[in-house]
């Protein structure tokens, strides 16, 4: 106990890399740089981002790396949440090889639709669907991804059945959308907003937990009849298994009260994100269980990936 106790007083006393297993400029990227940022100032250590190009190889960087607390890795919806159960042989498990440290922000995603849409609530598109089974074509950004899995939840959920549109990335299926090409899409805040604003497309519900401050006129899934019904992108920091539980705590408090910061806040809001204090014990429950929701959405909707 009393090491413990000492690596937390001591922590950290050499500068800090933060792996995040996706090329840099995507939105993980670009909240671990705040997160890393804030964190140097906080520790007066130097806080490295170091980005993979491949989710895998950054998640076995992870995985592999000394267990002091010195090398974190930027866990993720898809890399903890979605692919054990959509890569049966996945080279790393999250619940074994990993301690959850802290979370940090939540993507929150919608379903939004073409202007000429008739659809305008919620109601109306579930109506629609069930009057015109398959008739109704949804794009989504790739299969595996939180929008896919969004869109299936919602299918099962309301009891209905719509044509899933598979894009490489939430680009492409925004330009669809904005074209005609297809009528719904399942996409994150921060591609939609800003179609939005320009009123290019239209929203018809958050799927997310609440309602969020970027449109609190938009309601929630969950609010329109569905309680309980949540799908949204996530990420927060990650460290090998073994990971000394006093630093552990030491980092999810730096980590917390860095999240918790208005200004930290504002920045994570303004790119189309909700900040996520959670904490290491919290964060782990929320984790655990989306691992099981998304495991019953990819068996019952049987999504392969090659």
């Amino acid at each position: 106990m009393a090491g413990g106790v000492q690596a937390q007083g001591d922590f950290p006393n050499k500068p800090v890399k933060i792996i995040v297993p996706f090329p840099p400029g995507q939105a993980t990227d670009i909240v671990a740089r705040l997160l890393a940022d804030g964190l140097t100032k906080v520790w007066g250590q130097q806080v490295i981002v170091d980005n993979r190009a491949s989710t895998i190889a950054g998640m076995l960087a992870g995985k592999t790396a000394p267990n002091d607390g010195y090398t974190l890795t930027f866990g993720t919806s898809g890399s903890i949440g979605v692919n054990p159960s959509l890569y049966p042989k996945l080279p790393y498990d999250p619940q074994k090889d990993f301690v959850m440290v802290n979370g940090v922000f939540i993507v929150p995603l919608m379903i939004i639709a073409h202007p000429s849409s008739p659809f305008n609530t919620l109601g109306e598109l579930i109506a629609g669907a069930k009057k015109n089974p398959n008739a109704l074509n949804v794009g989504y950004a790739g299969i595996g991804t939180s929008q896919h899995l969004t869109g299936e939840l919602f299918k099962s959920t309301a009891g209905i059945d719509f044509t899933g549109v598979a894009y490489k990335g939430s680009g492409p299926a925004m330009t669809d959308l904005l074209g005609g090409q297809i009528t719904l899409s399942v996409d994150s805040l921060a591609s939609a907003l800003p179609q939005i604003k320009a009123g290019k497309i239209k929203a018809i519900a958050m799927t997310s937990e609440k309602r969020v401050p970027q449109l609190p006129d938009v309601p929630t899934v969950a609010e329109l009849g569905f309680p309980g019904f949540e799908g949204s992108g996530w990420g927060g920091l990650i460290a090998p298994a073994g990971t000394p539980p006093a630093i552990v705590e030491k980092i999810s408090a730096d980590v917390r009260k860095l999240v918790n910061d208005p200004d930290f806040q504002k920045r994570i809001i303004d790119r189309g994100a909700i900040p996520d204090p959670r904490d290491a014990k919290e964060w782990t429950k929320f984790v655990n269980a989306e691992i099981v929701k998304w495991a019953g959405v990819i068996k019952q909707a049987n999504i392969k990936v090659d």
